[in-house]
């Protein structure tokens, strides 16, 4: 427990600092949404509930800005650290933020699905961009626990020294 503390405690020391009215902030109840995926089937949080959920809200044209950490959680996920039955990643495209045409980002959706063996969505219209203030043209990456609360969320790209810190966070969330 003391491990999910300090790691609670160091995940939102670091992102409160950016934070602003308006945005997604660590400890705040993520809103639902509801997206489909490149065949059109609808999904909202509500598909992993009770499951910690890391959502990769990601410009199609920063796809790989968070490879480094992405790879890392499918390890984890890989090794057994984290449980399927108790954690699930998963990628939302932020297409309005791009110029590349949707069949493109389809394309590009579909590839790191297989890579990763998650879902990916696609958010048309921005709207969970907006939502959750997230960063345009640019990646963002959202821990959230088995109840939809924020744990750690990252604007842009996520520092090397962070990423082992969400990953054992991630580990002991779904613990709990």
């Amino acid at each position: 427990m003391r491990k999910v503390l300090f790691a609670v405690l160091l995940v939102l020391l670091w992102t409160v600092s950016g934070a602003t009215a308006g945005e997604l902030k660590v400890g705040d109840k993520a809103s639902d949404w509801s997206f489909t995926d490149g065949d059109g089937k609808a999904f909202t949080m509500q598909n992993w509930a009770g499951k910690v959920l890391l959502i990769n809200y990601v410009d199609p044209d920063e796809k790989d800005m968070n490879e480094h950490f992405t790879d890392a959680m499918k390890k984890a996920k890989d090794d057994g650290l984290l449980r399927e039955a108790d954690y699930a990643g998963m990628g939302i495209v932020d297409c309005k933020a791009s110029w590349k045409p949707d069949m493109l980002i389809k394309s590009l959706g579909a590839a790191k699905a297989k890579k990763y063996n998650a879902i990916v969505l696609f958010d048309y219209d921005a709207t969970l961009r907006e939502a959750w203030g997230l960063k345009k043209d640019s990646a963002n990456a959202i821990l959230l626990d088995k109840k939809g609360i924020c744990r750690a969320i990252v604007r842009g790209r996520v520092p090397e020294d962070k990423v082992s810190v969400i990953v054992q966070l991630a580990i002991d969330l779904q613990n709990e």
